[in-house]
């Protein structure tokens, strides 16, 4: 009895030490991207409140952009001509302040 009860610690702790030291991921976070779209407003947002204009990812399964503005983000599928030029530049686009 007492050698049954050695054997099953020693398997648990194999399997116990398995588990911990293995590097898998659980199955879909790996490749998931953080910026999708499943809604889309489409109201024009003026090219002076646009911060920051990102296209999204191409594993999303709609096609668009994340418009970053003072009020929030905002997904589109389109841009507006004026706004290609941010949707272009990988930093964020500052807005034009007086001085």
């Amino acid at each position: 009895m007492e050698m049954k009860m050695s054997c099953v610690c020693l398997v648990l702790g194999l399997v116990l030490l398995m588990t911990v030291s293995s590097d898998a991921n659980p199955h879909g976070l790996e490749g998931h991207p953080d910026n999708c779209c499943f809604n889309f407003v489409t109201f024009e947002i003026p090219d002076k409140e646009i911060l920051e204009a990102v296209k999204i990812d191409s594993r999303c399964p709609n096609e668009g952009f994340v418009i970053t503005t003072p009020r929030g983000k905002y997904c589109k599928k389109n841009l507006q001509e004026n706004d290609v030029r941010a949707a272009a530049s990988t930093e964020p686009r500052r807005s034009k302040q007086s001085s």
